[in-house]
């Protein structure tokens, strides 16, 4: 069975040494008092809590699944989920970094992005139903009215309420301006929604006493595509004045997908009939203001990716150090025994560094972003949250796609650590490469990620985020440039920088002549510019692991999972780059009958 071990000493590392987290929030007032101890406290006990409470029912809440009752047309969740949830619940975690005016604790974003990484790693499935709701609770906070924030935020506070966001519907997926939910504005001032959705996590559940829907939908005469969305709160249960639970509104689950992974978690085909649901922000701009849960929700994909690539690394490690198969080709390296450890093989070592530099190097980047959104959030100063708004704004689409792109990638290749031992159920890996698969397709799929991050994020702007960016990476260089222990990460760094920038402009040339050349190049450039970011985050690294190394065993580790990045793993941009480059035409020259 798999084992799972919270990695406290790197989140402390990246926390502490490379981010200077504390310092870093001394601009935001409502963090101002925050220290490190503080955070590491908090942390040991979350990671109790994910290795404890939620790892011990990820395998068993995979084999049993949730179960749809057709008659009722509710959702039991697989044993202990409910049960977990309740300590969850009790122990205050849902609260951990909500505003206190709805009684939430006011701990800075990142050091939830950290909880969620070991939830994430424990199990996938079970936290994406607290998870969403942080999502719903922030647009609801952002543009609720004071009569839903006073009824709802305090409720999904607590953890005693969850959250979804209902988009998709059967003939639509991401082209959301086709969506045909209809509201029927009421003398009340309420809305009947009418419709049918699908895809939605954690749509129907047993764990929590209400379910707080955040649903897209048109009003009569809306204007037609995206331009005629409007925002939705549709509670399970219609809330009483007192704010008790009411009498149930007519948002029926009518079924659960049946999944290739996370299927502890309940995806469900949602019947709208009449359901009573209340305006969120302005008509006709839903789709701006469901914008804050999906940014959230691209984030927090990242991170599920982020955490099943720890945990799959963590199990493949220990099992490379145990399992004898051949010798090495040099010569045994364990004479007394029958066979070598597969960790003396060089690729079964590449698998495994592969999973290490993609884990630490997507908890640097996870880390650094949530940092972002606390700066966006509480700063005092304008100018900051401006620049850290834009900056995330940037880094988002990579967080989504090149971590969840990663994730699959090395999920896949430490199941294989495990030969055939890995594709049976009992190990726990073909889970891992099973859940993780999803993480590339929902909340808008890496293709779109990448049309985001190439059209929109840099050529939208003119490259004015990207290059705000690079100029953070060309500081580094010029203040490391003369170190020559730091040649080997330089070096490439600053090249790689150089490339980015030509191939950019160069695509913009293109694009201004047929925008489809976004399009053939969009899906290469965010690899490629996810390896940029990499590669400046793991040069940092590398710069604190020679400073401090002694007898350190913690900081040779990381020296040498970074020379194995950028020896490994880096070069792939050199072939991202040329297939990038090749255009649009390789791909539409074949008549669309000769598919």
């Amino acid at each position: 069975m798999p084992q799972y071990t919270p990695p406290l000493r790197d989140m402390q590392f990246v926390l502490h040494e490379l981010l200077d987290a504390a310092t870093a929030l001394k601009g935001c007032p409502r963090h101002a008092e925050i220290d490190a101890d503080t955070i590491n406290a908090v942390l040991e006990e979350g990671g109790k809590f994910a290795a404890e409470v939620l790892f011990p029912i990820n395998h068993s809440g995979d084999r049993e699944g949730c179960t749809h009752d057709t008659a009722t047309k509710t959702v039991r969740t697989p044993k202990g989920f409910k049960e977990a949830y309740a300590k969850y619940v009790e122990g205050g975690w849902p609260s951990l970094a909500i505003d206190p005016e709805f009684g939430g604790q006011g701990l800075p974003v990142v050091v939830n992005q950290c909880l969620y990484e070991m939830m994430n790693s424990a199990n996938q499935a079970w936290t994406m139903y607290p998870g969403l709701s942080h999502g719903a609770l922030e647009c609801l906070h952002a543009h609720g009215t004071e009569a839903q924030k006073r009824t709802f935020l305090p409720k999904l506070t607590s953890g005693q309420w969850t959250g979804t966001m209902c988009l998709t519907e059967p003939h639509c997926g991401t082209d959301l301006g086709l969506l045909r939910t209809k509201a029927e504005p009421q003398p009340d001032g309420t809305c009947k929604i009418t419709g049918e959705k699908i895809f939605i996590s954690a749509g129907e559940h047993d764990m929590a006493e209400n379910i707080v829907h955040l649903v897209l939908a048109r009003l009569p005469d809306a204007p037609a595509g995206s331009k005629g969305i409007s925002l939705f709160v549709v509670p399970k249960f219609l809330v009483n004045a007192d704010g008790s639970v009411g009498e149930r509104n007519p948002i029926w689950c009518t079924g659960l997908e049946h999944k290739m992974g996370i299927h502890g978690n309940a995806t469900a085909q949602l019947s709208l009939e009449g359901a009573v649901g209340t305006l969120v922000g302005e008509p006709n701009k839903g789709l701006p203001a469901m914008f804050v849960m999906m940014n959230a929700a691209r984030l927090g994909v990242g991170n599920q990716s982020l955490g099943l690539t720890e945990v799959a690394y963590q199990n493949a490690v220990a099992y490379a150090k145990e399992r004898l198969q051949m010798r090495a080709l040099s010569g045994p390296k364990a004479p007394d025994k029958p066979a070598d450890p597969i960790i003396v093989h060089p690729d079964v070592r590449k698998m495994l560094l592969t999973a290490r530099a993609y884990a630490e190097g997507g908890r640097a980047l996870a880390v650094y972003c949530a940092l972002l959104l606390d700066r966006m959030i509480s700063s005092d100063d304008d100018d900051e949250r401006k620049e850290a708004s834009d900056e995330l704004a940037l880094l988002t689409p990579i967080v989504k796609a090149f971590l969840t792109d990663n994730g699959w990638i090395a999920t896949s290749h430490c199941m294989q650590v495990f030969g055939g031992h890995g594709y049976i159920a009992q190990t726990g890996m073909e889970q891992y490469v099973r859940d993780a698969r999803i993480n590339m397709i929902y909340e808008g799929t890496n293709t779109v990620q990448s049309l985001d991050l190439l059209g929109r994020k840099v050529l939208g702007d003119s490259g004015a985020k990207l290059r705000k960016f690079g100029k953070k990476i060309a500081e580094f260089v010029e203040d490391n440039g003369t170190d020559e222990a730091m040649q080997e990460f330089i070096n490439p760094l600053a090249d790689l920088g150089d490339k980015v920038t030509k191939l950019t402009t160069e695509l913009g040339m293109k694009a201004m002549g047929n925008a489809d050349e976004v399009g053939a190049a969009a899906v290469d450039y965010l690899r490629v510019a996810g390896h940029l970011v990499f590669a400046y985050f793991w040069a940092r690294m590398a710069k604190l692991a020679l400073e401090k190394q002694g007898g350190d065993p913690f900081y040779a580790a990381k020296l040498a999972t970074a020379r194995f990045y950028f020896a490994k793993l880096l070069p792939e941009t050199a072939g991202l780059i040329r297939s990038a480059r090749a255009g649009l035409a390789p791909l539409m020259a074949m008549d669309e009958a000769l598919f």
